[in-house]
């Protein structure tokens, strides 16, 4: 088939190389997000999509929004028989979906109907999920509520962070999508509708809903740093400003601290939860680069009865 693949971030570059590596379909262009500013300089910056599509010599559309009529046009003339989409970042058009004749199929990053949204796999992770996956579906108008093609599972390890379990899907879902594509045209494959229950949301986990309560159980405090870890990252107040949690552990035998209570011992630092403590491993104070919490209390000497969060 003639593809046209949609994607913007790092983790849909293996979906992009495993097209491109098929020998069996022919990756016409790429859709992805317009230019964006990066670091200090806030210089523009081209997605990672784009840069792998210009490596391959691949002709790249940033439209604005994918309703602009320029877009359209051009869409409409290299004739796609289908798009794939990881994570591109918008919302496509009834105009836009109805160009290829299969459609376009959405790699996501859950078992669907579980975790529709734009953030599944932290959302996973918050949740405590054990066994997480990949789907591709066709691509309707509603939130990834489109028939499914195929799935794959992946187990979440109770040391994943977001962006360790989203690694993992992002090369498995690869192979996923390919093997989708190949489905799609030799007609082995039929879309199947999702069923009505079981249905969960992934919004968007922003700077809030990474904010720490120590009136929580340790379990969720983990759980809660690890999938928002590395974005937007979890974070608590010492003393008036922010501290990012990188990495805890809980620590089931110390039960004896209360939410939030700091316990430094020589090479430990210790806060206590709505059920029991949690080690902090890995901090980063505001303008600091990321360090051991041991080195980050003895750096900052937390006096008796200092809490975080207060």
């Amino acid at each position: 088939m003639k593809l046209v693949f949609a994607g913007t971030p790092e983790v849909a570059v293996p979906a992009l190389d495993a097209l491109l590596a098929s020998g069996r379909h022919e990756v016409a262009a790429v859709v992805t997000r317009p230019d964006a500013p990066a670091g200090r300089g806030r210089r523009l910056v081209a997605s990672p999509v784009a840069q792998r599509a210009e490596e391959a010599g691949i002709e790249v559309l940033k439209p604005a929004k994918p309703r602009d009529p320029e877009f359209l046009e051009r869409l409409r003339q290299i004739a796609p028989d289908c798009c794939p989409v990881v994570a591109y970042g918008a919302i496509l058009p009834r105009i836009a979906l109805d160009v290829p004749a299969h459609g376009w199929v959405n790699l996501h990053f859950s078992l669907l109907p579980a975790w529709r949204g734009a953030a599944p796999v932290q959302h996973a992770i918050m949740a405590g999920d054990e066994i997480t996956g990949a789907s591709t579906f066709l691509i309707e108008e509603g939130l990834d509520s489109g028939p499914v093609y195929g799935t794959v599972t992946e187990e979440v390890r109770p040391t994943d962070t977001s962006g360790d379990l989203l690694t993992r899907l992002a090369f498995a879902g690869a192979g996923l999508l390919a093997a989708t594509m190949d489905g799609i045209e030799d007609g082995s494959l039929k879309a199947v509708p999702q069923p009505g229950d079981g249905v969960s949301l992934a919004p968007k986990v922003n700077v809030e809903d990474a904010h720490v309560d120590w009136r929580a159980p340790a379990l969720r405090v983990d759980r809660l740093v690890r999938g928002c870890t590395p974005a937007p990252g979890a974070w608590t107040v010492f003393r008036g400003e922010r501290l990012k949690l990188i990495q805890v552990r809980p620590v089931p035998e110390r039960t004896e601290l209360a939410p939030g209570a700091l316990a430094v011992g020589k090479n430990s630092v210790h806060t206590g939860t709505g059920s029991y403590a949690v080690e902090l491993l890995w901090v980063q104070a505001q303008g600091k680069k990321p360090m051991r919490a041991a080195d980050w209390a003895r750096g900052v000497r937390i006096t008796d009865g200092e809490l975080l969060g207060a």
